[in-house]
């Protein structure tokens, strides 16, 4: 199952922008019943930063929601996606005002 881009979560954000309401939800619900089905087991989480929260969002997301110095991990290439096209009206300039953190990731 894919989760980032996901198709039929796509179709369901296009249903809500249209208007159609009833259609999103059902579509939302369609891929979050099969995202219960799938990874009931397994590991959903992306984020490679060493956390004894991975793969448990409502604590990390909580957790960011409190201290509200940074996004989860897991949100930064959504993020990241959209800066990126602001950046294109600087000619990406920010680049060079910006270093990137240490941080200690997970093995593969």
């Amino acid at each position: 199952m894919i989760i980032e881009g996901n198709p039929k979560e796509k179709e369901a954000m296009k249903a809500f922008h249209e208007g159609d309401r009833p259609k999103g939800l059902k579509l939302q619900e369609e891929f979050a019943a099969a995202f219960r089905e799938e990874y009931q087991e397994k590991d959903h989480c992306p984020c490679k930063k060493a956390c004894r929260y991975h793969g448990n969002c409502k604590e990390c997301v909580a957790i960011h929601r409190a201290h509200q110095e940074h996004v989860p991990n897991c949100m930064r290439p959504i993020l990241n996606k959209k800066i990126k096209i602001l950046s294109e009206l600087t000619e990406h300039t920010i680049a060079n005002e910006i270093e990137s953190p240490k941080e200690v990731l997970r093995k593969e």
